[in-house]
């Protein structure tokens, strides 16, 4: 039986500017050329923080627009090698995100930031910084320290309401309530001009 912690949400990011350095796809393939096992379950295939995991090469630290596209289309190939650790999928109350931790790897630093109801931000650190100039793990080169995988929130996200929570297994589970607007109310109802 799992059980699981829950995560604080912060609605307020101190450092909204802290991705400036991109993670090229040449970079990226230099980066995990390098071998590193922990790099390899941090950013390797199926993972939620791989530039790769949507087919195609997208920086993590840019927002997509997770919600908008089918969780078995975008997915499919992840999913039929085996190597998918991430879902999403939506109820009439919610939008709900499941992803797997690479176990071992920074799980006390994960971080869920939601900003002005437009990005969900999930980052970690995976690896001590040593003494540098930079001011912030995130603004050198923060994959060699980190992970980030941000998202664009949908337009009827309550997103002062998201919750998050990482089980014992390592698995991350976000939910995001809907902004239940009942558009077909008596009120609304009257204001329509019938036609014939």
């Amino acid at each position: 039986m799992t059980s699981c912690r829950p995560l604080e949400v912060h609605t307020e990011d101190q450092t909204p500017h802290k991705w400036i350095v991109s993670l090229t796809e040449e970079v990226f393939r230099r980066f995990l050329a390098q071998g590193n096992p922990i790099v390899h379950k941090i950013f390797g295939d199926g993972s939620l923080f791989s530039p790769l995991l949507f087919g195609k090469y997208f920086d993590p630290s840019d927002a997509f627009p997770l919600w908008e596209f089918e969780s078995d289309v975008l997915l499919s190939n992840l999913k039929s090698s085996g190597k998918n650790g991430v879902d999403w999928f939506q109820t009439d109350e919610a939008y709900v995100l499941k992803a797997e931790l690479p176990a071992g790897v920074g799980i006390n630093t994960v971080r869920i930031y939601a900003e002005n109801g437009k990005i969900m931000e999930i980052s970690g650190q995976w690896k001590q910084q040593r003494e540098s100039k930079a001011k912030d793990w995130r603004s050198g080169h923060w994959w060699e320290h980190g992970y980030v995988r941000r998202l664009e929130l949908p337009e009827d996200a309550e997103w002062r309401k998201i919750e998050a929570y990482v089980n014992t297994d390592m698995s991350l589970e976000l939910r995001i309530p809907k902004n239940n607007l009942d558009c077909d109310t008596d009120e609304n109802m009257a204001k329509i001009p019938e036609t014939v």
